[in-house]
């Protein structure tokens, strides 16, 4: 049966058609995600992912593009999209680390309060307050970016410089390197 056959009755439901076009793409999805990801355990599971998702969005393939490029196109942006959450998931645990690090400082040295807020106050207010919402009061990035009106990207970037510049400032990198 064509292609275009397939894809007809797979938008009104037909189970076959599905098992069809799945057979026909498969083989060639997993060879370029292979090539994308440069791991076979990983290609395959994103070509399933990939074959899921059609399953839910077959109703918006428009017929424009071939299918197999359609294919490419689903599984790239959700390889992109898995490989960004796996770059914020280090991003938030460096964050956490830092985060960790500097409370630790300060309580091994038994900073006070007034102490933090002293190195606070050279934040600037764009950069101070969602540190303090993120660190002092444990709101959570979406939180916070919905209070102060900006995107969660920019939220985590600012409280990441502001908590690099409160350990330069309060000198905690310069006394761990001298402790070590």
């Amino acid at each position: 049966m064509e292609e275009r056959e397939l894809i007809k009755r797979a938008k009104k439901g037909d189970h076959e058609a599905f098992a069809s076009l799945f057979r026909q793409n498969y083989p060639f999805l997993v060879k370029y995600l292979i090539k994308v990801t440069m791991n076979k355990d990983q290609a395959e599971e994103l070509a399933q992912d990939t074959m899921s998702k059609i399953v839910e969005k077959i109703h918006q393939y428009n017929g424009k593009s071939k299918f197999s490029s359609w294919l490419i196109t689903i599984a790239t942006n959700r390889y992109i999209d898995i490989q960004r959450k796996k770059g914020k998931e280090k991003d938030w645990q460096k964050e956490e680390a830092n985060y960790r690090s500097l409370k630790w400082g300060l309580e091994s040295r038994n900073e006070e309060w007034n102490d933090v807020l002293k190195a606070l106050s050279i934040l600037e207010n764009g950069v101070r307050i969602p540190v303090i919402l993120k660190h002092y009061y444990g709101y959570s990035y979406d939180e916070i970016s919905d209070m102060i009106g900006l995107p969660a990207g920019t939220v985590k970037s600012r409280v990441h410089h502001g908590i690099l510049r409160l350990r330069k400032e309060m000198k905690l990198d310069e006394q761990q390197t001298t402790a070590n």
